[in-house]
C-alpha cells in the first residue's frame, strides 16, 4: 500500500463520515435548525459536519490502531486459530459490558432487556459486514472483521455511551459506523489494485 492510497482512504472516509453524520445530526434536530431561518440552518449544518468529521477521525484512528493490534495479536499467538478465539472472547465480553454497565449506570428503573437492543443491533450489523468481508476476501477475514466492527466500534463509541443521550448516541455512532464499514470494505479493494 502506497502513500497515495492511504491519503485516499483518509480523505474519502472523512468525507463520507462527515456527510453521513451531518445528515443524521440535522435530521435529529430538524426543528431546531429549520425553525430559525437559512442562517441558522447553515450554521447548524457546518456545526454538524464539523462534529461528524471529528468522530470520523476517531474512526480512522481506531482502524489503523486495529491493523496494528491485529498483526501484534497474530505475532503473539503465532496461530490464527488462537487469535480468533481470543477475539471471540473479547467480543462476548464487550457485548456483556455494553449491556450490563449501561444498565447499571442508567437503567435502574428500566428492564435490563431494553439494554440488549443497541448491542444486539450493532452485533447483527457487524455480522453482516464481516460476512461481506469474508465473502469478498476469504473465510479467515470473518472473525477479525467482526471484532473490528463490534469491539473497536464500541470502544470508539464510549464517549457517547457515557452521556446516554439518544441524539448523541446516534450522532456519534453514524460517522463511526459508516467510517469503519467503508474502511474495512475498501482496504482489500485497494490491495487488489496493486
Amino acid at each position: 500500500m502506497n502513500s497515495r492510497k492511504v491519503v485516499f482512504i483518509f480523505w474519502s472516509t472523512l468525507l463520507i463520515g462527515s456527510i453521513s453524520g451531518g445528515t443524521v445530526g440535522i435530521l435529529l434536530n430538524l426543528d431546531e435548525y429549520v425553525g430559525g431561518g437559512a442562517a441558522n440552518f447553515f450554521v447548524g449544518l457546518i456545526w454538524m459536519l464539523g462534529i461528524s468529521a471529528a468522530f470520523t477521525l476517531v474512526s480512522q484512528m481506531g482502524f489503523f490502531a486495529y491493523l496494528f493490534v491485529h498483526r501484534f495479536g497474530l505475532g503473539l499467538s503465532r496461530s490464527h486459530a488462537l487469535w480468533n478465539r481470543i477475539q471471540w472472547i473479547l467480543i462476548v465480553f464487550v457485548f456483556f459490558d455494553l449491556v450490563y454497565f449501561r444498565y447499571i449506570a442508567f437503567g435502574r428503573e428500566d428492564s435490563i432487556w431494553s439494554y440488549f437492543i443497541i448491542p444486539t443491533a450493532l452485533f447483527l450489523y457487524a455480522l453482516l459486514i464481516a460476512w461481506i468481508k469474508a465473502k469478498e476476501t476469504n473465510k479467515g477475514a470473518f472473525v477479525p472483521a467482526l471484532f473490528f466492527m463490534f469491539v473497536i466500534t464500541t470502544i470508539e463509541w464510549i464517549p457517547a455511551l457515557v452521556v446516554n443521550n439518544t441524539n448523541w448516541l446516534y450522532l456519534y455512532l453514524t460517522p463511526i459506523l459508516i467510517g469503519n464499514t467503508y474502511q474495512l470494505l475498501l482496504l482489500h479493494r485497494l490491495h487488489k489494485k496493486d
